[in-house]
Formats: C-alpha cells, structure tokens, sequence
C-alpha cells in the first residue's frame, strides 16, 4: 500500500534514538528525560544521536516520570492589557533565566473562568502557579487551597487576598494613590472625582458603605481608593460620593460618569483615573463637552505609557515596575521551588508619580 504522502512523518522515538546511539531503552531514557545516572560517554552518544533524529522530548510523560516540569504557570485578567502584558514578559524573563519555561492563561476578570485556568495548569502539571486573582472573600479560594494540597506552590501578585496566607507581589497602591491627590490638592482642587470605584449598581451614600463594597471587590480597587480617601482627609477636604464613579468597570460607563460629575452643579474640577479605560472615558467625556485640561480640567492617571507621553500636552500619571512585579513574582516562586522557605509575606514594589503636563489650578468660577 503507497504510503501516505499528505501525512508528516512520525516524531522519532526513544527506541529509534537508543538504536541510534547503540545504547539500550533505559539508557536512553533516563539521559533524555535528565534522571538518573548516565555515563559521560553514553549521554554524548545519546544527545548526538538525538541531535541526528530531531528528536524532541515529550515534557508532559518526562515530568510524569520526574515529577518536575520546569514549567510555571501564569493566571493573569487580560494578556491584551498593556499593565498584565508587561507584568508577563517580567515573569517569561526571570523565569526563563532560570530555565523555566511558562503557561500563561486569561481570566477576563471572571473569577469561573480563573477556576478552570488553575485546574488546567495542575492537570499540565506545572512546578508553580502566579496568580493576578479575582477573589475576594474565603469562600472563592477553594482552587487555590487545592493547588496548594497537591502540592504546587502558589505566589499572588498585583493583588492580594486577604484569606490567603501567602508570599503575594504588590506595588504601593495606597500611598501612590494618596500621593496623586494630594499634587491634585496642592494645586487648589477640592472637587476631585475618582474614576473608578466599586461596580455595584447605586452609590454607596457614606464613606464608610463606600470602603465595605470596596473591600468585596478586587484589592487594588480598594486600595486605590483609600489612598484617594487618605489625601482628603489629610487636607481637610469633605468627602461627596457623588464624585465617586461606582458600576461598570468600562470606558464607556467611565465616559458617563464623568459626564455626570462635569454636570454637577458644583462640578469636579479634576479626576483621578485609576485605569487606562478610566483615563479614556474620562478624555472621551471632556471632548464631548469641549473641555481642556489642564485649564478646564486637570488629570492625573495610572499606568504610564507611552501614549501618555505624548499627549498634547503630556499626562502626569503613575508609573508601576510592570515587568520588576512579574519578575519578583517568579523569583519568589522560583526560590520555593529549589528549597527556599515559603516566607508568606508581601513584597512590596514602589510605583512613581511621574509629573507632567495635565495639572493646574482650578478655573476661576
């Protein structure tokens, strides 16, 4: 029967390579799968004759057989977000410096479908997992609980949960928040809008309603808004929940609710965006209404980026150590799994305020 000539040929396999070195099965296994002892002389045989074949080894049956994958796991929001891109490309680096390779898997914010990614990199069988984690609250950790039972280590990074005691990433969220602000305030702003705070569906009417829907939804919401909180109080500045953007976390709930605290009465007078979609509704919304910053409104925005840069004029915005918070993620996971001691602490990263062009005094009333 005529071989079919559409169909790639077969990958070579052990056995062909161990006929190729003259070595038996065994031998040949035990110097690809790197377990075991092999001479000298026999590994170079054996990898020459590998070499020879194109063989490539199976990672998933050589960590069956080794329990080792070298391989990290990465469950991240949104891989297309610029701030997760960069934290990815951190951890790739670092763990690839140490002969890691990584899995890296979105969530969109879902914390279901962040469930099914961490099963999905257990059954992968992968040495360790980084997760950016949507959870809040302890009865949404269970996955992360039974990673840990079956043995595969866990970092946290970008956000902390406050049910878990484990070595968790962060940048200083509050106090770079506060210190937004309060450049904000130096300048002569009283009326400072946040964009964005809780999604939920009708603001809260109180500080203290405002903190306790902030605490059961993502840390670094929460933590932003305290630093905002934090820069009121400090100056004496009362605090309106009607400058408070509460709902969808969207450009386009974003652009609304600026839209709404422009129309105030008493209206905000500057913003403190809290995400790059906050930052676009919010200029999104000025152009609408033919507004100009800084001299009808100032702004100031996190996750620096180039684009801000060369804004016309430039924007101040906060810049966070994207790729040093993966690669501290890995390097902490990386140092657990070659016998390192779990030290369940929080690292802390520092973000900077860089200031340019989008903040000036309030427009005369």
């Amino acid at each position: 029967m005529p071989a079919d000539r559409g169909r790639p040929p077969a990958p070579p396999t052990i056995s062909e390579v161990a006929a190729e070195a003259g070595v038996g099965r065994a031998t040949a296994a035990r110097t690809l799968g790197g377990y075991g002892y092999v001479s000298p002389e026999l590994k170079e045989r054996v990898l020459a004759a590998a070499e020879k074949l194109g063989y490539r080894a199976n990672a998933l049956a050589r960590s069956m057989s080794t329990g080792v994958s070298h391989t990290l796991g990465v469950v991240v929001a949104d891989i297309g977000n610029p701030f997760f891109a960069g934290m990815v490309r951190g951890i790739c680096d670092a763990s690839r410096a140490r002969g890691f390779d990584t899995i890296v898997l979105s969530t969109y914010e879902d914390l279901d479908e962040e469930i099914a990614a961490t099963g999905v990199l257990i059954d992968k069988r992968v040495d360790g997992v980084i997760i950016a984690s949507a959870a809040v609250g302890r009865d949404e950790v269970t996955h992360i609980r039974t990673a840990l039972k079956q043995g595969v280590p866990v970092v946290l990074v970008d956000r902390a949960v406050g049910s878990l005691d484990l070595d968790t990433v962060v940048i200083d969220n509050r106090d770079v928040a506060r210190e937004a602000v309060e450049t904000l305030i130096a300048a002569g702003h009283r009326r400072i809008g946040f964009v964005w705070g809780p999604p939920v569906a009708q603001a809260p009417a109180t500080r203290r309603a405002l903190l306790a829907a902030a605490a059961r939804n993502v840390w670094t919401d929460g933590e932003r808004l305290r630093g905002y909180l934090d820069a009121l109080d400090d100056a004496g500045v009362p605090f309106d929940p009607e400058l408070v953007m509460v709902g969808p976390k969207t450009e386009e709930h974003a652009t609304e609710e600026v839209g709404r605290m422009l129309a105030l009465p008493h209206r905000a007078t500057a913003l403190f965006c809290t995400e790059t979609d906050a930052m676009t509704g919010a200029l999104r919304a000025m152009r609408a209404r033919k507004l100009s910053y800084p001299g009808d409104l100032s702004l100031i925005g996190f996750d620096d980026s180039a684009w801000a840069a060369v804004m016309d004029p430039p924007l101040t915005m906060i810049e966070q150590p994207v790729r040093r918070l993966g690669a501290k993620a890995a390097e902490v996971l990386l140092d657990s799994l070659e016998g390192a001691e779990p030290r369940r602490e929080t690292h802390t990263l520092q973000a900077r305020l860089v200031v340019r062009s989008s903040v000036a005094p309030p427009p005369a009333r």
